[in-house]
């Protein structure tokens, strides 16, 4: 079934699956000089390139898509940077401050905002626009990267926008819906009180014992500073070329969530992929299955993911 999809695109996007020869991978010079960062180029550098601006996912999530929590390495985001790279499309990729090499880079939790994180990717964003090698900066934000690229995207001035596995949902109702059902009535309450003065962009200064870790006051500030974004409302407002893409086995996002952004942008192309989950593999929805997924760089990327990523590039830098 693979090869089918392959050769029919191969005759009209003349999209890469192998490399000829190795892409040149080198350390880009951040913006800021403690957050890391990889710059892929494609073998070929004789004439400006395309380029994507990568961001990962939350939490100790690296720039290849691999998270130290986890007992092994996944590599989607390095796979899909080496993909683009076989198909003459560099890609910059980084690992966010508090995580990977970039561990240094944090802030105080209590000084730290979403902001501080769209701060760094436009940052990158410029950067890159402003470096004649490229023809066109594209930003693809993965998972929680997404809202942060999509805003990222309106402020630098991107060429284009791709959501892969981002939620549609503010992040104070994903909260809502992954704590329903899990606690007492009356705890149940005090949380819901907690998360509508968040909202408000009020702090509580003694949460409950039981809910301090999701809301100590500590981190109580960039909740605040997060909730404020609608992702549907951001996406809407980009008017650059817009790629939403979403997978089937995805357990920790849903294609509800896809649809929500695509009715928001209804200019943008919504690419449903059959049988990819959260880390763009090919993997059913069983438990097990899933759970193996998120350590094994053996499996490929979902074959429907790069060739239409690839495309899309193409066309948002003309």
């Amino acid at each position: 079934m693979r090869t089918a999809i392959v050769l029919a695109l191969l005759a009209s996007a003349a999209v890469a699956q192998q490399p000829s020869a190795p892409p040149a991978s080198i350390a880009a010079v951040p913006p800021d000089t403690s957050i890391h960062s990889t710059l892929l180029l494609p073998k070929d550098t004789s004439k400006p390139m395309p380029v994507v601006l990568m961001i990962s996912g939350s939490g100790p999530t690296d720039r290849n898509g691999n998270s130290r929590m986890l007992p092994g390495p996944n590599n989607s985001l390095l796979m899909l940077a080496e993909g683009l790279a076989m198909n003459g499309i560099a890609s910059l990729r980084y690992d966010k401050r508090g995580v990977g090499e970039s561990a240094k880079a944090i802030v105080a939790e209590s000084d730290l905002r979403f902001e501080t994180y769209i701060d760094d990717a436009v940052a990158f964003c410029e950067q890159l626009r402003a470096d004649k090698r490229f023809s066109s900066v594209v930003i693809a934000g993965h998972s929680e990267g997404s809202l942060l690229g999509m805003v990222a995207a309106k402020r630098c001035d991107a060429s284009g926008f791709i959501s892969i596995a981002g939620a549609g949902r503010p992040a104070a109702d994903i909260l809502r819906t992954q704590l329903a059902g899990k606690l007492p009535p009356a705890l149940a309450t005090q949380s819901e009180a907690i998360l509508k003065d968040l909202e408000a962009g009020k702090t509580t200064e003694k949460p409950p014992v039981e809910l301090f870790a999701i809301y100590r006051p500590s981190v109580q500030p960039y909740l605040i500073s997060w909730f404020r974004y609608d992702p549907a409302k951001s996406i809407a407002a980009l008017s650059v070329p817009v790629l939403i893409v979403q997978g089937t086995t995805d357990i920790q996002v849903s294609v509800d969530d896809a649809k929500r952004l695509a009715a928001a942008s209804p200019k943008a192309k919504l690419l449903i992929v059959e049988g990819m989950n959260h880390v763009l593999k090919s993997v059913s929805s069983d438990k097990d299955k899933q759970a193996a997924s998120y350590s094994d760089p053996s499996l490929m990327l979902a074959p429907d993911l790069l060739v239409n990523i690839v495309d899309f590039v193409r066309k948002a830098g003309k």
